[in-house]
C-alpha cells in the first residue's frame, strides 16, 4: 500500500510516553500535556472508540467504501482527531469516516491528533468541526446549530464567530427545524432543496405547508413559484390546489403541438425567462422507441 505519511517518523518519543502510565497525560495541566497535545501519533484502532456526540448520523457505505479504495491506494493523507480518555483510551472528535474506513480494512493502526478535552468541549469540537467541514445536509447542519445552543448554550452571535458564518445565514439553518419531520425527510433526501423549505417556513400551518410540499414534488415547482404560492396562501388550502403555473409565450402556444407530434404529455420547465427544459415521458421500452424514431427523423 502507498503511503501517505511516513509512519516511522509519526510520534516515537510519544508512543513511548503514551504507553507509560507514570507519564500519562490526563489534563492540560500535567507536566508532559504540552508534548502529546496537538502532536501526530499512531495509535492503534482498538484504542481509539467512536464520539457518542457524532452529529453526522448517516454514514454512506458506498461512501465509506470509495474512501477505504483511496486509503488502501495512497494510505492516509489527513489524520483523525481524538481526545484522550483515559491511559491508552481515545476517543474520535473528527475523521469518523476515515476511521471506519481504515477500520474497514483491517489496518492495525491510524495516524492521530490528540486533543485534550472534556465532554462539553468534545461536543462543541465535533460540531463546529461538522459544519465547517463535512459535507452534510441542511437538516443536519441546523441540529449541529441547535446543539451548540442546547447543550453549549452558545448565542447565534457567538455561534457566528467559531464557524464563520453569518448570523442570518444560522438563523436560516435553524428555521427548517420549524418543518414539518416529512418536509424535513425531504430536504435531507434531495427532494426539495434548503430553499424550498425556506419559502415553506413561511407558513405556520402545517397542514399547508404539507399541500405545498406535494405539490413541489407532483409540479416540479421552482423555489420562486414556492415563495409566490406561500405570499399568496394565506391559510386557504384551495389556493393550493388552484395554483397552475402559466407558461408564457412563445412556449405556451407550442406545448399542445408538442404534445400532438410525440403523443404524450410533453411538460416544459423554465428555469428563467429564457431557459428551461423540455420533458417527454414514456412508460415503456416501446413507447421509447417511438419518441426515440420521431427525434431522429429528419
Amino acid at each position: 500500500m502507498a503511503k501517505a505519511y511516513k509512519k516511522q517518523s509519526l510520534g516515537r518519543g510519544l508512543s513511548a510516553l503514551l504507553n507509560d502510565p507514570v507519564k500519562d497525560v490526563n489534563s492540560a495541566d500535567d507536566k508532559y500535556a504540552d508534548q502529546l497535545i496537538g502532536s501526530i501519533v499512531e495509535l492503534s484502532i482498538n484504542q481509539i472508540d467512536v464520539n457518542p456526540f457524532q452529529p453526522r448520523t448517516n454514514f454512506e457505505n458506498e461512501k465509506i467504501s470509495e474512501l477505504a479504495n483511496s486509503i488502501q491506494e495512497l494510505g492516509i493523507i489527513q489524520p483523525i482527531t481524538v481526545r484522550k480518555t483515559g491511559f491508552k483510551s481515545f476517543q474520535i472528535i473528527s475523521g469518523e469516516r476515515r476511521f471506519r474506513a481504515v477500520k474497514s480494512l483491517n489496518i492495525g493502526s491510524i495516524p492521530a491528533f490528540i486533543r485534550i478535552a472534556n465532554d462539553q468541549q468534545s461536543l462543541e469540537m465535533a460540531l463546529v468541526e461538522n459544519i465547517q467541514r463535512q459535507n452534510l445536509d441542511p437538516i443536519e447542519i441546523a441540529l449541529c446549530y441547535q446543539r451548540l445552543i442546547d447543550d453549549i448554550k452558545l448565542t447565534q452571535e457567538q455561534m457566528s464567530t467559531r464557524v464563520g458564518k453569518k448570523r442570518s445565514t444560522i438563523s436560516n439553518y435553524l428555521r427548517l427545524l420549524k418543518l414539518d419531520p416529512i418536509i424535513q425527510t425531504g430536504i435531507r433526501d434531495g427532494f426539495i432543496s434548503m430553499g424550498h423549505g425556506r419559502a415553506l417556513v413561511t407558513i405556520e400551518n402545517i397542514n399547508d405547508q404539507l399541500s405545498i410540499y406535494k405539490k413541489i414534488l407532483s409540479d416540479s415547482l421552482s423555489v420562486r413559484e414556492v415563495e409566490e404560492l406561500s405570499r399568496n396562501l394565506k391559510g386557504d388550502l384551495n389556493k393550493v390546489k388552484k395554483f397552475k403555473k402559466n407558461l408564457p409565450d412563445p412556449f405556451k402556444s407550442n406545448i399542445n403541438k408538442l404534445k400532438k407530434i410525440f403523443n404524450a404529455e410533453v411538460k416544459i420547465k423554465l428555469n428563467g425567462k429564457e431557459k428551461g427544459s423540455i420533458i417527454i415521458p414514456f412508460n415503456n421500452i416501446e413507447e421509447y422507441e417511438k419518441l426515440n424514431k420521431i427525434l431522429n427523423s429528419d
